[in-house]
């Protein structure tokens, strides 16, 4: 009597597919998708694929000048600062303002924002590249452009 006589078919078949995989990944490790995969993608240089995200946009208030960020740098009003709660440090996105098609370059240097229904705070310098700067918020769509395998922190200081 085999070993495997008294096991069902249905029972064997998802041992045998992932067996399978796992020999394909042993062979071809460039062809199997997988972290080890990702990670090369991302120091390759080439984009992940993260998906868009809609909702409502706001910009950082004078009281964050100097401030320091969740990446370590202190905030500077004029650049091209940003915060997200969920995108890596490092993030460059591209935010554009759905009221009135302007589009801004950010990269995500810290955390936030914090209040409910918003995705993401912007520099005064992009709140005003987007236009938005008059009324506070205005309804954007974030679209990551160039997203780190890991969160970029400037060095301690």
């Amino acid at each position: 009597m085999t070993r495997n006589a008294g096991r069902s078919l249905p029972r064997l078949l998802p041992r045998a597919a992932a067996a399978a995989c796992l020999a394909l990944a042993l062979a071809a490790p460039g062809l199997a998708p997988g972290p080890a995969a990702a990670a090369e993608r991302h120091a390759a240089g080439k984009p992940a694929k993260v998906a868009p995200q809609r909702g409502k946009a706001s910009y950082y208030a004078p009281k964050f000048n100097g401030k320091k960020m969740a990446n370590g740098a202190r905030f500077n009003p004029n650049s091209n600062s940003a915060a997200h709660k969920t995108l890596p440090l490092g993030t460059t996105a591209r935010v554009t303002n759905l009221e009135n098609g302007r589009t801004a370059e950010v990269k995500i240097e810290d955390r936030g924002p914090y209040k409910p229904g918003r995705v993401i705070d912007v520099s005064p310098k992009t709140a005003e590249r987007l236009d938005m700067k008059k009324d506070g918020t205005a309804p954007v769509v974030v679209q990551p452009v160039q997203v780190p395998a890991q969160d970029q922190r400037v060095a301690a200081q």
